[in-house]
């Protein structure tokens, strides 16, 4: 079960980095956090799919802390979500003020230099049909992949 895990992470990363790579969707600094939880999947997968057969006990272990890692995820993304709906202001506007010299022509040019900031309270795209962002998606998928997981957890140490 965690080779799968590592897979449908795989995949889930895999499909945020085609949405900004490919089609343009630049990440905020919320939906770049929300990729971490994926690649931490993706390792401990790995991890079990080495020590499956072995060892029940270890196995338990990894699915247990798949499941917790997804659950994390689940309240990142929805941390994301209540910002992006304007619930709550986002502890990460992710804005860097340049250091201002005297000259107006400098301040100028470093405020025209200065990289477009992705904002979190924005959604860049949304469902066309049920109008959710892709952090409200994470919500759910996150969310019920960490509940499978903790099943798959404990039915593996009901086995052992």
């Amino acid at each position: 079960m965690p080779p799968l895990m590592a897979v449908i992470s795989a995949s889930a990363l895999g499909m945020a980095l085609m949405s900004q790579y490919v089609f343009g969707l630049q990440p905020c600094n919320l939906c770049v956090i929300q990729r971490y939880p994926y690649g931490i999947v993706i390792a401990l997968g790995i991890i079990g799919f080495f020590v499956a057969g072995k060892c029940k006990k270890t196995s338990t272990a990894i699915m247990s802390l798949i499941g917790i890692t997804f659950l994390a995820n689940s309240v990142i993304a929805f941390y994301h979500s209540g910002v992006e709906l304007k619930w709550w202001q986002s502890f990460l506007e992710g804005c860097s003020v340049p250091e201002l010299s005297d000259n107006i022509e400098e301040m100028m040019a470093q405020i025209q230099a200065t990289t477009e900031v992705v904002r979190c309270d924005e959604i860049p795209w949304a469902d066309p049909i049920l109008g959710l962002s892709m952090a409200n998606y994470n919500v759910v998928f996150c969310l019920g992949l960490g509940i499978i997981a903790l099943i798959s957890a404990r039915l593996i140490w009901k086995k052992a």
